[in-house]
């Protein structure tokens, strides 16, 4: 036998030209890519955890500690004992940051609070950002009462304050390096969204603001310490607290008893409700289901109206000449020309149905009808075929409706 030799040299040749076609489009692929592209850095926030994401004040805390300020941050100003927690004790030289809505204050904290600033205490806090006016005065808030502190309504906000701050060389200058070697005093927007106020009997030291369209910073003395009241503190939060401008601003609110004693933030105790929270974030849970539960509903509710159209005038008048004349045989003891009727009319359709079952009688008509009704008890059938004694209304009744009902199923 002769071997045939294979055409191996054909098929190497072929293979390396797909693979020369394959490398040059790669290449043409990628120089296409580095020719329209240009590969850049971003920088992508995480989403915080832990104490971050529960403390707005996280950052500020970050920043006093490196600063060598002893800083304690809690959720409750706790000048109370409870069962759970004891008092927390203020110094005569401390500071406490009251981030939260003041009226959550009780009068007994307030008396206590106030005492503790008239000793030499510093107290930041806030005007309350929405609430009930009576006669131009915010209630629930005893600590505003105490201040004799008077916030503005929301229709009289006087728009944003501009705060005026220098840029050092290492702050991002739009001006570029030329600009960015000296330092340059810049605009900075705040106080855009608070709850400006009025000074109803107190003399501030220091304020910012006027009478007409309210204050947004009052530095109030009492005793030997002071009260500073904003109508937003915004500022300190870890979002608005990486401008520099926030950053002075904070530094200059805390200054009175800077690393003379401890920096207490509390920050906010009040929690959104469960139905608030559902249905500000959990919408595209409950707004499909919410649309399922109403087409289910659509379709097992009740249809109003007949499912059938109503018979004609003459059909109707005709049926109710019928019912009266059969009620009026009835009343008049003709009840068994009405059953004799109704029989006929289940024999007549059972001899065009089972003329074998028409035919016969007795038992053996009872087998077959049962054969034929098994549903139906036998002794009801039986009865049913049997004319109902005189005046007997119920079995009368019962008989007849057997009768129709067998009739129909026929």
């Amino acid at each position: 036998m002769t071997a045939i030799p294979r055409k191996s040299g054909a098929r190497g040749s072929a293979i390396a030209l797909w693979c020369v076609l394959a490398a040059v489009v790669i290449v043409a692929v990628v120089a296409w890519v580095n020719h329209n592209y240009v590969r850049v850095e971003r920088t992508v926030k995480l989403p915080r955890v832990g104490e971050a994401r529960s403390n707005p004040l996280f950052a500020l805390k970050v920043a006093l500690v490196k600063d060598g300020v002893v800083v304690n941050a809690r959720r409750n100003l706790q000048l109370f004992p409870d069962r759970d927690e004891p008092a927390v004790p203020l110094g005569a030289r401390d500071t406490v940051v009251l981030y939260n809505d003041p009226r959550t204050l009780q009068p007994r904290e307030v008396t206590r609070l106030l005492s503790w600033v008239e000793g030499g205490g510093h107290l930041v806090m806030r005007t309350p950002s929405d609430g009930i006016f009576t006669r131009g005065r915010l209630q629930g808030a005893p600590l505003l009462e105490a201040l004799e502190l008077a916030p503005k309504r929301q229709n009289e906000h006087a728009g944003c304050q501009t705060y005026l701050h220098a840029n050092s060389a290492d702050d991002d200058d739009p001006g570029g390096p030329a600009e960015a070697s000296r330092a340059s005093v810049h605009e900075h927007v705040m106080f855009c969204g608070g709850q400006r106020f009025t000074l109803a009997g107190a003399n501030p030291v220091h304020s910012w603001g006027d009478l007409r369209a309210g204050y947004v910073f009052a530095r109030i003395a009492r005793g030997r310490g002071s009260v500073d009241v904003l109508s937003d503190l915004a500022l300190m939060s870890s979002d608005d607290l990486e401008s520099r401008a926030d950053q002075e601003f904070t530094r200059q609110l805390l200054a009175p008893n800077y690393r003379a004693g401890t920096i207490h933030l509390v920050y906010a105790v009040q929690m959104p409700s469960l139905w608030r929270t559902l249905v500000e974030r959990s919408w595209m849970a409950w707004a499909p289901l919410l649309l399922a539960f109403a087409a289910w509903l659509w379709l097992r509710m009740q249809r109003f109206g007949p499912r059938l159209p109503a018979p004609a005038d003459e059909r109707r008048s005709l049926l109710e000449h019928i019912m009266a004349s059969g009620e009026h045989a009835y009343r008049y003891g003709y009840a068994h020309l009405l059953y004799d009727a109704v029989r006929e009319a289940f024999l007549a359709r059972l001899r065009r149905r089972d003329p074998q079952a028409a035919a016969l009688t007795g038992a053996p008509q009872m087998a077959l009808l049962q054969a034929r009704f098994p549903d139906v008890p036998a002794a009801q059938i039986r009865d049913a075929l049997m004319a109902p004694f005189a005046n007997d209304h119920a079995s009368f009744r019962s008989r007849i409706a057997t009768l129709i009902r067998l009739r129909n199923r026929l």
